[in-house]
This record gives structure tokens, C-alpha cells and sequence, in this order.
């Protein structure tokens, strides 16, 4: 195993992936050869099919505690900052076709907690911590959390959050939706690689393509052209043979053999 591949680690369970981001002695902190291994990592679940769902999670302690505080000394001391070309976008996990979901094991700060906000769905452990840190490092909402965030809590607790940079503990942030599920620790990756394999072996993975896609373009149009895409892509999907085999292993009581998302 080369360094870079180290950084974050992967392991099969049936037909999910589960990723471990792996630099524990730095609570996993995020750097552009993690972010490499990551995304690329994350394309090879795309191009799989026998991969259903993706579970990330991080090595020892926490979860992420964002960018590596050695590579912001050296922006931060840098006489000018540019924008920097990336080979993919920061938010290149929001396009992921399949359903992906953070296991947060602990410390989940800064961009950390931006890609924990970029998975689908998040389990949590009672005393992890949130925190969207920005403000006490002397930096803005990044990365697009300024729209994620008020989407999934309400704009004044959005507000709170990036404005105090307060830590956030896993019960409360499953009070308000930050989390959708607090699991003891000795019991999270079990839960969200659980809740991964029914999500894999009961759903059609073209459905969870499509409704991902409908639910993010939804955010920014009206109810009418919600209900207008809904209604084309309904008709669509009666022709896709995913549907007929959703109703027949209804119907025969047994458990649906859909086809892999890549399938024709």
C-alpha cells in the first residue's frame, strides 16, 4: 500500500464500500492527497456495480477535523491567495450517483463537517462534536455550507452555528436535523453499514439515481416544476425494468433482484 493510498482506506461488506479517512493521528485532517485518494476512491464505487451504497467514516477518534491547520498557516501567510485549480470540484460528492452515507465517529469540524453535509444521510455518535469552526479561524461559510446548512436546520440555527463556531454534540444536532440517527460508538459502523446494505439490497439503485437527482434540482425550483420533472420521469421509470421487478418480488414475497444502475 503506497502512502497515498493510506490516506483513506476501503473495505467491502456484500455490496457496500465502506471508506475510512486514515490520518488518525491529525483526526483525519484534510489535505489534497487525502482528497485525491478520496474522490477517486468515490469514482470507483460509481464505476462498480456490484457496489450499491457508500459508507465513510474516519479512523480513531474523530470523524474529520478539517483542512490540515499546516496547510492554512501556509495560505494564511501567503503574501496574495488565488483561487486553485482542483482536478474535481470540492462538492464533487454531492454528484455521486449512489446513496452515501457518513458514519460520524467523532470531531466533525470545519470541512470536515462540509463533507459529513455532503453525504445523504448522517449517523452520529451522542458526543461527537460539530462544529462548523469558520468564524474562530477568521474564515467564511465554505464550500457551500451556507446553502446546505440553513436547507437542513433553518436559517437562525444555521446562523448560530457559523456565526459562534459553537461545538454541536451528536444528541442535539439529531434534535434540530443535522443527524439523522445517534448510535452509541460501539455500535455506528454496524448501524450505517446496516441501514447501507438494506438501502443496497431492497432499493432499486436507478431509483436512488433519479430521487437523489429530483431532491438537490427541487431545492431550487417551484412545486409545479417539481411535480412537471416527477410526472416524465414517472412514465420513464414504468419503462425501466426495475419497475416490474419491484411489483413482481412485492407480490411473490421475496426480496427484489434489481438491476446493477449501469445495467441496459
Amino acid at each position: 500500500m503506497t502512502p497515498n493510498e493510506e490516506t483513506v482506506l476501503r473495505e467491502r461488506r456484500g455490496p457496500v464500500l465502506l471508506l475510512t479517512l486514515n490520518r488518525p493521528e491529525r483526526l483525519n485532517a484534510w489535505n489534497d492527497e487525502l482528497e485525491r485518494r478520496y474522490f477517486a476512491l468515490l469514482d470507483e464505487a460509481e464505476a462498480d456495480p456490484e457496489v450499491r451504497a457508500i459508507v465513510v467514516t474516519g479512523a480513531g477518534r474523530g470523524f474529520c477535523g478539517g483542512a490540515d491547520l499546516d496547510v492554512l498557516a501556509q495560505v494564511s501567510a501567503a503574501d496574495e491567495v488565488r483561487p486553485v485549480e482542483r482536478p474535481r470540484p470540492r462538492t464533487f460528492p454531492l454528484t455521486v450517483r449512489k446513496p452515501l452515507i457518513a458514519a460520524i465517529n467523532g470531531a466533525a469540524a470545519g470541512l470536515g463537517l462540509v463533507e459529513a453535509l455532503y453525504c445523504d444521510i448522517r449517523f452520529s455518535t451522542p458526543d461527537a462534536k460539530l462544529t462548523t469552526a469558520f468564524a474562530r479561524r477568521g474564515l467564511i461559510a465554505e464550500y457551500g455550507i451556507a446553502w446546505l446548512l440553513p436547507r437542513l436546520i433553518g436559517t437562525s440555527r444555521a446562523l448560530d452555528m457559523l456565526m459562534s463556531g459553537r461545538i454541536v454534540k451528536g444528541e442535539e444536532a439529531w434534535a434540530f436535523g443535522l443527524v439523522d440517527k445517534v448510535v452509541e460508538r460501539d455500535a455506528l459502523l454496524d448501524a450505517a453499514v446496516g441501514y447501507a446494505t438494506e438501502l443496497a439490497e431492497l432499493c432499486s439503485p436507478a431509483s436512488m439515481s433519479v430521487i437523489k437527482r429530483q431532491v438537490m434540482r427541487a431545492l431550487d425550483t417551484d412545486f409545479a416544476t417539481a411535480v412537471a420533472e416527477a410526472d416524465d420521469l414517472m412514465v420513464a421509470s414504468f419503462n425501466h425494468p426495475d419497475a416490474s421487478e419491484g411489483v413482481a418480488s412485492y407480490m411473490e414475497r421475496r426480496p427484489p433482484a434489481f438491476r446493477s444502475p449501469d445495467a441496459r
